[in-house]
């Protein structure tokens, strides 16, 4: 519904959307909503949706916002986006700030985006203590464990 209701723009990972940002192009206001919705509810469906793509896109489309609202560069601005959005989501700063480098190749705003990356990895951190890939982890562990215990049990 989401995605008929965007035009379309929701449908997929969301590269053509972020990439269009990243080259200066505005995306709709309301993008970075309707992403983030059409996201979560894949992820509570279980529909596999990803968790990398969308985060770039849905951090994209938060910046091209902003930037669009402060009538500054989109282009920077859907980049800083990209790096503290997916630097909250993953939990993992350093990380965020090297693949937005290696993705846009715009080294003129290395501080920028590792301190993006910094605010985005601490505000995270506020709202949830464990990091996402930890407790999508944690059910492969258990279910492991349960495995393992079981096999234990039909051994003896």
């Amino acid at each position: 519904v989401i995605g008929v209701a965007s035009g379309g723009t929701t449908f997929g990972t969301g590269y053509e959307q972020a990439r269009g940002a990243v080259e200066g192009n505005a995306l709709p206001l309301l993008f970075f909503v309707e992403k983030l919705a059409a996201s979560f509810l894949s992820m509570l469906s279980g529909i596999p949706g990803g968790i990398f793509a969308p985060s770039l896109a849905v951090g994209a489309g938060f910046g091209s916002t902003v930037g669009s609202a402060l009538g500054t560069s989109i282009a920077l601005a859907a980049i800083l986006g990209m790096a503290g959005y997916f630097a909250g989501v993953v939990q993992a700063p350093m990380t965020a700030f090297v693949i937005i480098l290696e993705m846009t190749g715009d080294h003129q705003a290395v501080i920028p985006i590792m301190a993006v990356s910094m605010i985005g990895y601490v505000t995270s951190r506020i709202l949830s203590r464990e990091p996402l890939y930890h407790g999508l982890s944690r059910v492969f562990i258990a279910a492991a464990i349960r495995a393992r215990r079981a096999a234990q049990k039909d051994s003896e």
